[in-house]
């Protein structure tokens, strides 16, 4: 038995090693709580600013994306097991993590920002602490307490400081003080040089600038994964003209680009790759633990990051699980089996799905003024999901209900997708990128979604009386010319030619109004060109879904959509535009029609190789008197 004295000291250990360690900071910032949660809910740039180390992952994602991670202090390992992070956006988030070595036991976190009445926030930091062993006794109040407090108040003094400059800009590209940056060998003169020729070759100087000035200031948390939809908003530039100088940039070798597919659900990037042919069709998340079939539309996302020649980006995780690293979660909140909770976040109006990891399907919600106050969401495994769509306030009162025996990850979700991703369908239908990446095709055989594409046909009409009448070199050089105005008018517009076919052209579009625009302009002016030749223009567009396919070694298009654009065309006198009923509905169309007063004639016809009948529409080359009147009546479709 132990004597007196031993006992004693046991029951010491014991005392001290269960103590609980809490701190407790607060703040009051100038920016709301909506500006400031992108960069304060940040975990991996603020985990990295505080002066915790990197971190490693440790196998697979655990029950409901449970995470083991390493990190090492001083050259000590210290692992852990992470709870899946909990969250209401913008006012709270908090994290759990239980240590199987080093001082601490477990360690909780909660982050709360509460709107001021006079705007502003107030900003709660809160730290409970157990020590596992006699060095966790000393450790968590010299670390915590006093040198990771100074390091809290210096990363939220600055995030509120870069959030009243622009939430614009704290909501795309953080921008806080520059940092040191270490370039390659001869990385800042080359990159001067490259920016310089860019310009010489006509790029606009205010945004290679800005491009230059992105890798000289920015650190590497920001340069890993640069989207220039993001920086064009924050820069207030055109979204395409940024894009098309990132791609310049990159032929340039100022930059490189990758391609990022993102999970379906967590919308993370599950695989990257330098190029399309080395993505494959089928993918698996480990952490929502589903596979999903690769599309162009939504999943398949381009980003760039610094040419390595230039400057080396380290790719270096600080934590790999926040609130920011899938924004597009409302809430997420883990339940225990037989458990409710109320919250009460502040929702868009727009579509929302509320669903459980570890449940198939989910709940509808639509987020509107009208909606209702209260709602109580309950997940069961003998019940399922109710049906249909329940409108809700845009600030409810959402209790959730854990119908089952296990525990449960509640995730609240918008279902829009963000519109400053560059997806691949976007990036394939653009000119610029077809020139400058000619080899970028998918590996033979595979087929991709792309979503809906406005497909053009073009032909000429009387080019080969032409070559008879004025002699084969000069109609050669008219044909040709007549390609270099479709061929503007297309990129212009933000279209691509796919390919030529003889006196003929393919070309796609992401939306049907920039292809009926580009037409328009092109038979205008083609029509100065040939005044006094016997050709004219003929041109057909439908819009719908297509697949992506490599044909010839080059990224083409096929599908039912593209089979019957490509039979419009022959309807086409020359001195019009034949539409498909999808094109005619597209209200931008509707818009374009009646505001440019072009006269619309509908018609019906049947196509070869389809057995319906379709409606088409036949625009006329030439705008209308003021007297005219524009046919609007709809015909039956197919």
């Amino acid at each position: 038995m132990m004597n007196s004295n031993a006992q004693q000291l046991a029951f010491e250990h014991r005392r001290i090693m269960s103590r609980e360690y809490q701190y407790h900071w607060e703040w009051q910032l100038q920016s709301s709580p909506e500006a400031l949660w992108p960069l304060v809910a940040d975990t991996n740039r603020f985990n990295r600013d505080t002066g915790v180390p990197a971190i490693e992952r440790r196998g697979d994602p655990g029950s409901n994306a449970r995470r083991r991670l390493r990190l090492f202090r001083l050259g000590i390992p210290v692992e852990w097991e992470e709870e899946p992070f909990e969250w209401v956006r913008p006012y709270r988030f908090g994290v759990i993590r239980h240590y199987n070595s080093g001082p601490v036991k477990t360690m909780r976190t909660l982050t709360e920002l509460r709107p001021l009445p006079d705007g502003g926030t107030h900003l709660t930091y809160k730290v409970w602490a157990t020590p596992a062993n006699l060095l966790g006794w000393v450790a968590i109040p010299g670390q915590i307490g006093l040198i990771s407090a100074r390091a809290f108040d210096k990363a939220f003094r600055q995030y509120d400081q870069a959030a009243v400059v622009s939430a614009s800009q704290a909501a795309s590209m953080i921008q806080l003080p520059a940092a040191a940056v270490d370039f390659a060998p001869g990385g800042r003169e080359r990159l001067k040089r490259l920016c310089d020729q860019m310009v010489a070759q006509g790029a606009k100087p205010e945004i290679v600038s800005r491009l230059r000035e992105l890798l000289e200031r920015e650190d590497d948390l920001t340069l890993a994964r640069i989207r220039p939809y993001a920086l064009a908003d924050q820069c207030g530039i055109s979204r395409r003209v940024v894009l098309e100088h990132c791609l310049l940039a990159t032929r340039r070798g100022i930059l490189e680009f990758e391609w990022d597919v993102l999970c379906p659900l967590c919308r993370n990037a599950k695989v990257t790759s330098l190029t399309l042919g080395e993505i494959a069709n089928d993918v698996h998340c480990d952490m929502c633990n589903v596979d999903f079939s690769v599309n162009f539309e939504q999943s398949v996302e381009l980003t760039f990051h610094p040419n390595p020649s230039i400057r080396e980006v380290e790719r270096t995780e600080f934590c790999i699980a926040g609130p920011q690293t899938t924004p597009h979660v409302v809430a997420q909140q883990l339940l225990r089996g037989g458990e409710e909770r109320l919250i009460n976040p502040t929702l868009e109006g727009g579509r929302y799905r509320l669903r459980t990891l570890g449940l198939r399907g989910g709940e509808y919600l639509l987020a509107a003024a009208d909606g209702l106050d209260e709602l109580t969401v309950r997940a069961s495994k003998v019940d399922g999901w109710p049906g249909g769509e329940v409108k809700i306030t845009v600030h409810p009162s959402l209790r959730f209900r854990n119908a089952t025996d296990e525990e449960q990850l509640f995730i609240l979700e918008r279902l829009a997708w963000t519109d400053q991703a560059v997806t691949a369908a976007e990036v394939t239908a653009l000119q610029v990128f077809r020139d400058l990446f000619a080899a970028e095709a998918l590996r033979p055989g595979q087929q991709i979604s792309v979503g809906s594409l406005a497909i053009l046909f073009t032909d000429l009409r009387g080019s080969t009386r032409l070559y008879n009448q004025i002699g084969d070199a000069p109609a050669f050089g008219l044909v040709m010319t007549h390609f270099d105005v479709l061929r503007e008018a297309i990129t212009e517009e933000g279209g691509a030619v796919v390919k030529t076919i003889g006196d003929a052209i393919m070309a796609v579009f992401r939306r049907p109004a920039p292809a009926l625009r580009a037409i328009l302009k092109a038979q205008e002016q083609l029509q100065e060109t040939f005044s006094s030749q016997p050709v004219q223009l003929k041109a057909g567009i439908h819009y719908g879904a297509c697949i992506a396919v490599t044909l010839n070694d080059r990224l083409d298009y096929f599908g039912s959509t593209v089979n019957k654009a490509s039979r419009l065309e022959g309807f086409s006198s020359g001195e019009d535009i034949v539409i498909s009923n999808a094109v005619y509905t597209d209200p931008e169309v509707s818009d374009l029609l009646e505001t440019g007063g072009y006269p619309v004639e509908p018609f019906e016809t049947q196509l070869k190789g389809f057995d319906d009948h379709f409606a088409l529409w036949r625009v006329a080359q030439a705008r209308a008197n003021s007297s005219s009147v524009q046919t609007r009546s709809t015909p039956a479709s197919s």
